[in-house]
């Protein structure tokens, strides 16, 4: 409140959605490095002897591509008909334990999911409450966090424990959800306030909201639960089919991912840019002055100056370069199919 942050209501939070702009803080990240308060998020540590084996049933992707210790999987968890529960990012922290990152919204039903599926043999803990999660993104973030820590974090979806300023003990997660590179840091949440104000030390580093997330994980094509992916939408269909590792065994909702992708998806999520206006979750997306779907996902671009959006569309109207419209306030405006991500060039993509 002190840095005049606007709080809004959000998954059981006081939430900051912006402190002095959402342009300004995500052109901020764009060009130097930004923070972000996700102490919201849900962390839950599963460990044990079967540990593997239960949770290589429970998610899509394949776990053994973690089995190098610190390194770490983005996946989803799906429900026996194939929609997706969840996306999770998971951790192998330990020779028997993993660390998995969920979205606030779904804690406690993600919660009862896994431990529904866990045998007696393995333990699970909901240590959402007593972790931080302070996210430093940019440019000149892994410059900062080595400048704190005194040696460069881990590799790209990989971490490792290390002190801040010599005394804040925290863990460097090489992960973000911004399209540039950095760290979330996760620490005990008495040292939550510390690991902000030791961050906001270096003048480069701008506080930013809920709403510069949006619009910078918008432009990069991540998919947002709620809008992009949620319980009735399936990863395939979604575009996920890169975190669906059919090929590794069974898992909940394989049956049903084999058959979607034997039939192929009906419809496919894609990325739009308008000629106009701002698009908005729910906007009609019509063809030929029919309606073929919803925006799904819609803002304004700070770095393309324009609206962009996703949507689902039958999959014969989702190759690039198709000529659609979104009715934005009882306007239609020309849309047009185009690759993601809409922003290239980022400080992670140029790795």
């Amino acid at each position: 409140m002190a840095l005049g942050a606007r709080m809004v209501p959000f998954a059981g939070f006081e939430m900051p959605v912006q402190y002095v702009g959402i342009i300004d803080e995500h052109k901020a990240v764009r060009r130097s490095a930004g923070i972000f308060d996700i102490c919201h998020m849900a962390e839950f540590r599963v460990f044990g002897f079967d540990a593997f084996d239960a949770l290589q049933r429970i998610v899509t992707n394949d776990l053994h591509k973690i089995d190098e210790l610190g390194s770490a999987v983005y996946t989803v968890m799906c429900a026996p008909d194939g929609t997706i529960i969840d996306d999770l990012i998971v951790y192998h922290t330990g020779d028997i334990e993993y660390l998995i990152i969920a979205n606030a919204s779904n804690r406690e039903a993600d919660a009862m999911w896994i431990r529904k599926h866990l045998p007696e043999t393995v333990e699970f803990m909901d240590e959402s409450d007593r972790t931080a999660l302070i996210a430093l993104q940019g440019p000149e973030a892994v410059r900062i966090i080595t400048d704190l820590a005194g040696e460069e974090p881990s590799a790209r979806f990989h971490l490792g424990e290390a002190r801040l300023d010599e005394t804040v003990p925290v863990i460097l997660a090489r992960t973000g959800y911004t399209g540039e590179d950095g760290v979330e840091i996760l620490c005990h949440s008495s040292h939550a306030v510390a690991v902000w104000r030791l961050l906001l030390s270096f003048p480069e580093v701008t506080p930013c909201g809920l709403g510069a997330r949006d619009t910078l994980r918008l432009e990069m094509g991540y998919a947002l639960y709620g809008s992009d992916i949620d319980s009735e939408t399936d990863p395939l269909t979604a575009g996920l089919g890169w975190v669906v590792s059919l090929a590794k065994g069974e898992f909940v909702g394989r049956d049903r991912l084999v058959r979607i992708k034997a039939d192929g998806p009906q419809r496919k999520l894609v990325a739009l840019t308008v000629s106009e206006g701002v698009p908005r979750h729910g906007y009609p997306v019509l063809h030929d002055g029919v309606l073929v779907g919803t925006v799904a996902s819609g803002g304004f671009s700070p770095t393309l100056q324009r609206g962009i959006a996703t949507a689902y569309v039958p999959v014969g109207l989702a190759a690039v370069g198709t000529a659609l419209s979104v009715e934005i306030r009882r306007k239609t405006v020309a849309a047009e199919v185009v690759k993601a991500p809409f922003v290239t060039g980022t400080s992670l993509s140029a790795k």
